[in-house]
């Protein structure tokens, strides 16, 4: 086992399953905060804020964290974007929820659909089709088009639902445009997070249960990667891909910090 001074970890499928607790994997963040090691929560989930995020951790999983802890792929759109926009290009049209719109705010964005010069498109359970349409127009007119994260589907009681990743490849579709993608497999998010960190790339792993975004994630970054069969992934799918994990556990109990 190597010894990472930092960790980047995703949550459903690898912190918990759903609903459902992952025992050892509440030991394995005590384990890190026991030995004072910096770690955050990577999520392509742009619904919620680390708030909400830490809440649940706590209130469902029993495992207590603090919002510094959290980095959505919310946060990291709107980091991206302060960094690229200047002063007099801070209008954006929004199709996502309270997590992106409120970190947009945060970073001094302008939502409106009032010639904007970014289009950020996110999960939105509520759009319309109008919605859509002054999404596209704004694209056709010039505006920088950003699309939160790649995710097709996202799971729920009902079955494997749409999710962002399908409303940007929408846009993309009426548009004929390309999108800047900011989460998971994409590096955008985790060159943020490195940057809040603080380390260097061969001190940190992405740690992960799916190989098609947490891992993928680590590799196009160029770090190193721990996948652990508690959610998506499986060993027979893993043994397929050209480019391995780094490291592959069955259980959080089987890694040493």
């Amino acid at each position: 086992m190597s010894n990472y001074k930092g960790y980047f970890i995703d949550l459903d499928g690898t912190i918990y399953a759903g609903k459902k607790r992952i025992a050892a994997a509440k030991r394995f963040i005590e384990k890190l905060q026991a030995n004072n090691i910096p770690f955050l929560f990577v999520t392509n989930n742009t619904t919620k804020m680390p708030s909400d995020v830490v809440k649940n951790l706590a209130q469902n999983h029993d495992i207590h964290v603090s919002e510094s802890n959290v980095y959505t792929a919310g946060l990291a759109t709107a980091d991206y974007m302060d960094k690229i926009a200047s002063d007099s290009e801070r209008k954006v049209y929004v199709i996502g929820e309270q997590g992106l719109n409120t970190a947009l705010r945060n970073k001094q964005f302008n939502i409106t659909d009032d010639n904007p010069n970014y289009v950020v498109v996110g999960l939105d359970t509520d759009v319309t089709y109008d919605e859509f349409c002054t999404a596209v127009l704004a694209i056709q007119s010039g505006a920088t088009f950003i699309g939160t994260n790649p995710d097709t589907n996202i799971p729920n009681e009902k079955g494997m639902l749409p999710g962002a990743g399908s409303l940007v490849e929408l846009v993309k579709y009426a548009t004929q445009t390309e999108p800047i993608v900011i989460g998971k497999p994409k590096s955008i998010i985790l060159k943020n997070a490195l940057d809040i960190i603080g380390l260097e790339k061969q001190d940190v792993v992405m740690v992960g249960d799916n190989y098609m975004t947490d891992i993928s994630a680590g590799i196009n970054f160029g770090i190193d990667t721990l996948l652990v069969y508690t959610g998506v992934s499986t060993p027979e799918q893993v043994k397929q891909k050209n480019i391995k994990p780094t490291h592959e556990i069955d259980s959080f109990d089987n890694w040493q910090i």
